[in-house]
């Protein structure tokens, strides 16, 4: 099995961003994921363009999607325009509790296209989507 870990906007400055994101890098994280993966295959693209983001989205070539849009997650309908036309488990992730953040945070345009949203849990919400998607896909 192959899992989509797209992750977007501001997401490459992990480990240099406010603390509420935590202290790790994208790549520490990614390399703890696929650790935890085990016999998964994580494939990973990160971008800071909305455009990129959508191609990536359209060519998924995976069987799951794990997606951080980061802040277009409430603003991109295009994002969530090329989400509603793969027909594959998709998982939107979020470091932080976007529900505890400024009110325009609160909801995910791009969220509501996906089977799920895990908010709040750090680098386990990602762990969880990847357990998630092991148990509906066997």
């Amino acid at each position: 099995m192959k899992i989509l870990v797209i992750s977007g906007a501001n997401l490459n400055k992990l480990g240099s961003r406010e603390a509420i994101y935590g202290t790790f890098t994208l790549e520490e994280m990614q390399r703890d994921l696929i650790e935890y993966a085990g016999e998964t295959t994580l494939e990973f693209f990160t971008s800071n363009s909305e455009g990129e983001i959508i191609d990536a989205v359209q060519n998924c070539d995976a069987d799951a999607l794990i997606i951080n849009e980061g802040g277009y997650s409430h603003t991109s309908i295009a994002i969530a325009d090329a989400l509603a036309m793969l027909s594959l488990p998709k998982i939107e992730v979020h470091l932080t509790n976007i529900l505890a953040r400024e009110e325009y945070r609160h909801f995910s345009v791009t969220g509501s296209k996906c089977d799920g949203v895990i908010t709040g849990l750090g680098v386990d919400g990602y762990k969880a989507a990847i357990d998630i998607i092991k148990r509906r896909i066997k």
